[in-house]
C-alpha cells in the first residue's frame, strides 16, 4: 500500500481479490478545517455500504475524493482504476441536447456501444424510450437513465450521492427496488451517501456513520428480505442509528 499526496490513485497491478476501496488516514482541509480527518474505509467487492452523517460531516467530500474529482486530499490506500468508477448524483445531469440513448452511451466506445446502451435502458424499464429527449421524461425516469449510464460500463465501484433525494416518496421506493435489483445483477461495490436512515437500512449490506471527518460507527444490516419497517429488528436498528446521529427516535416520529 503506497502513500499518496495530491489525490488518491489506483494500485498499478491490483490483486483480483483486493478490496474495491481501502483507504487510511484520509485528510482534506477546507478553509482551515479538516473536513476529512484521518478517515479510514474498506469496501469489499460487491458490498453495498450506506454512509450516514449530519450536514457538513464530510460525506460529499469523501465521494469526490473517491471519484478522483478532488486532488487536494492526502492519505494512503488502494482504489480501483478511474475507468472502473461511476457516479450517480442527486441531479440526473443528462445533456438536454442529446437523446436518451446518446446520454447513456456518452463516452462509451466500441462496436457494441449502442446495443449495450439499449440493454441498459431495458434493465431500468425504459425500453422504447431511446429516442426521447430528457425534457420529455419525469424526474424518476431521468434518474433511471442516470443509473443506466452509470452501470452500462460495468463499474467495479458505484458512488451515489443522494440520488433519490429529489424524488417523491413513492418513486423513491420504486427506485430503491430497482437499484437493489441492478446491484445484484451487476455486482459493483457501492457507496451510497444519504441523510435517510430508512433508505440506508432498505438498501445497504452495511451502514456507516461519518462524524467530524471520521467514520465512527459501522455495522452490518442483517435483516431478511423484504426489509419491513414494522419488524422489531428493523425498528431496533433504526433507533440505534438515529441515536448515533443524535436524533432521539421520538423526535423523529414527531416531525
Amino acid at each position: 500500500m503506497a502513500t499518496h499526496t495530491g489525490g488518491l490513485t489506483a494500485p498499478a497491478h491490483p490483486a483480483a481479490d483486493t478490496a474495491t476501496v481501502r483507504i487510511e488516514n484520509l485528510v482534506r482541509v477546507l478553509g482551515g478545517r479538516r473536513v476529512l480527518d484521518g478517515l479510514e474505509l474498506d469496501i469489499a467487492p460487491g458490498e453495498f455500504v450506506a454512509l450516514l452523517g449530519r450536514s457538513g460531516s464530510g460525506k460529499s467530500t469523501l465521494l469526490r475524493a473517491l471519484a478522483r474529482l478532488d486532488h487536494d486530499v492526502t492519505g494512503s490506500g488502494e482504489l480501483v482504476a478511474p475507468d472502473d468508477v461511476s457516479v450517480v448524483f442527486q441531479d440526473a445531469r443528462l445533456l438536454p441536447w442529446k437523446r436518451v440513448l446518446d446520454n447513456v452511451i456518452l463516452g462509451l466506445s466500441g462496436p457494441d456501444a449502442v446495443e449495450r446502451g439499449r440493454t441498459a435502458l431495458a434493465e431500468v424499464g425504459l425500453e422504447g424510450r431511446e429516442r426521447a429527449w430528457p425534457v420529455e421524461l419525469s424526474g424518476g425516469e431521468q434518474q433511471r437513465v442516470s443509473l443506466a449510464r452509470s452501470l452500462v460500463r460495468e463499474p467495479r465501484l458505484l458512488l451515489a450521492d443522494e440520488p433519490f433525494g429529489a424524488l417523491d416518496a413513492l418513486t423513491r421506493i420504486r427506485m430503491h427496488t430497482l437499484l437493489r435489483h441492478l446491484c445484484e445483477r451487476h455486482r459493483p461495490a457501492v457507496l451510497l451517501v444519504t441523510h435517510d436512515v430508512d433508505e440506508a437500512i432498505a438498501l445497504a449490506d452495511r451502514v456507516a456513520v461519518l462524524e467530524e471527518g471520521r467514520i465512527t460507527f459501522s455495522l452490518p444490516v442483517d435483516l431478511p428480505a423484504p426489509r419491513r419497517p414494522a419488524s422489531p429488528a428493523y425498528a431496533a436498528l433504526r433507533d440505534r442509528l438515529l441515536t448515533r446521529l443524535g436524533v432521539a427516535p421520538t423526535q423523529e416520529e414527531n416531525r
